[in-house]
């Protein structure tokens, strides 16, 4: 069945909010069949600390101005090594690029679709 259409806009949404603070190496994954608690998650890397907290703040700004929606939960906030943003059918994780590289997540779902991403945000990645 896949991820819904609306989840997919989500992830779409959250991916440009990320771009705008020039986060790196955008993944997402449609993980709807395989895990059945979300859809998809968004995957994204930061090269510092307060980096990956300005992404996080932007997608917040974002998600919220877009579809009036907070996250469920949000973990690992202030210290800017990992911060999951829960929306329910979305699961965002915005990473510190050494820990992104140490826990590997995309390669645990290698297995599941890709989503693809508007190519602007493609091309604007390192």
């Amino acid at each position: 069945m896949g991820a819904h259409a609306d989840s997919i806009a989500l992830v779409k949404v959250a991916a440009h909010a990320a771009s705008e603070k020039m986060a790196e190496n955008m993944v997402a994954l449609d993980v709807a069949d395989r895990l059945g608690v979300t859809d998809a998650f968004l995957i994204v890397s930061g090269g510092s600390e307060p980096q990956v907290n300005a992404i996080v703040d932007e997608i917040v700004a974002e998600v919220l101005e877009e579809y009036s929606m907070r996250p469920i939960r949000r973990e690992g906030f202030g210290q800017g090594r990992w911060v999951l943003l829960d929306y329910g059918d979305v699961v965002v994780h915005v990473q510190h690029q050494e820990d992104r590289i140490f826990y590997a997540l995309e390669r645990l779902w290698a297995d599941g679709p890709v989503i693809e991403l508007p190519e602007e945000l493609s091309a604007d990645q390192k």
